[in-house]
């Protein structure tokens, strides 16, 4: 379960505890303040799982850029020693990638047919 998933849930636990039936109409302007301070609070946490997200999102698009960028500089032989050394090194997570970029051609392939 992610972090964002959890705050997600504990905020609807606190929503679930916060909801309790009025049995004097007096209390309604205290209910009413108090629902309004925990939707403020909620709105704030989601704002705050939002701007992680997009930091999130931006440190891993910058470091996709990157690696794009060293990709590019490369000598596709130079590429290649470096692919070898690397199942020498980890033959089972080669297999597992291998695997797995078959199964999303295969799935690509199989979609244009239709």
């Amino acid at each position: 379960m992610s972090e964002f998933e959890a705050e997600v849930k504990k905020a609807e636990q606190e929503l679930e505890q916060g909801l309790v039936p009025l049995e004097n109409t007096n209390q309604t302007d205290e209910f009413l303040g108090e629902l309004k301070m925990h939707a403020q609070e909620y709105g704030q946490k989601i704002q705050d799982a939002a701007e992680k997200a997009k930091d999130f999102a931006s440190d891993k698009f910058t470091q996709a850029g990157d690696k794009f960028k060293e990709f590019s500089a490369k000598d596709p032989k130079e590429m290649v020693e470096d692919a070898k050394e690397f199942a020498r090194q980890k033959p089972g997570q080669t297999i597992l990638i291998s695997a797995a970029v078959g199964l999303v051609l295969g799935l690509i392939l199989r979609s244009g047919r239709k």
